[in-house]
């Protein structure tokens, strides 16, 4: 009876009957474990950190790739952005032929412009100068026009040109000698009555010009 009555009062702590219980849980996990074995026949599987090998480690992104999946020795590329392509450059197309299948034509050399060259003055001087408009036979045997642009002197020879210029009011005029005169005192050319006209007025009879002889 005392023997008894000492083991009841051993296990009747609750941390004993907490350890009890567990040594109880494991001896039936332990059991149900061991009669799986026997049952399957396999042996069990070991854990799963035996079965990885540490060399075969390959990145996610490696792995995630279809190559690296097919290629075990394919190696990273450290950019995984795509290079971009080289845009190829246009051709040159001629559209226009050679300079040298052109059929060349020569320029059009400029046209020389003729310029009369100024007269040369020869002589000059003032007098006075008067007109006519007398219908008659010139010295040279021309008959006289009182509308051309020609005057009579006493010594310069036929067909000399001769500027008549009236210093009043700058008005000149270039006649030819046809005929001789006048044969007054202090005149030394008589002009037809168009050549006087174009420098001053018929109605003066008389004016003091200055006369060039030309060249």
């Amino acid at each position: 009876m005392a023997g008894r009555h000492l083991r009841t009062r051993k296990f009747s702590s609750p941390a004993g009957i907490a350890a009890t219980a567990a040594v109880g849980v494991l001896l039936a996990v332990g059991g149900t474990v061991g009669a799986v074995r026997l049952t399957s026949g396999e042996p069990a599987a070991g854990p799963a950190v035996a079965e990885a090998l540490p060399s075969a480690v390959v990145p996610t992104s490696a792995a995630s790739s279809p190559s690296a999946s097919a290629s075990p020795s394919a190696s990273v590329s450290p950019s995984l952005s795509p290079s971009p392509k080289a845009t190829p450059s246009p051709k040159v197309t001629r559209t226009k032929a050679a300079s040298r299948s052109l059929t060349r034509t020569a320029s059009p050399k400029p046209t020389a412009k003729k310029t009369t060259p100024a007269p040369k003055v020869v002589d000059s001087g003032s007098c006075g100068a008067s007109f006519y408009d007398e219908g008659q036979m010139t010295a040279n045997g021309e008959t006289f026009n009182p509308n051309a642009m020609t005057a009579a002197h006493k010594t310069l020879p036929f067909d000399t040109k001769v500027r008549v210029t009236n210093p009043a009011n700058g008005k000149s005029v270039v006649v030819r000698i046809n005929d001789r005169g006048p044969f007054v005192a202090g005149r030394c050319l008589d002009l037809s009555r168009a050549a006087f006209a174009a420098i001053a007025s018929t109605d003066l009879g008389e004016v003091t010009v200055r006369y060039e002889v030309l060249g």
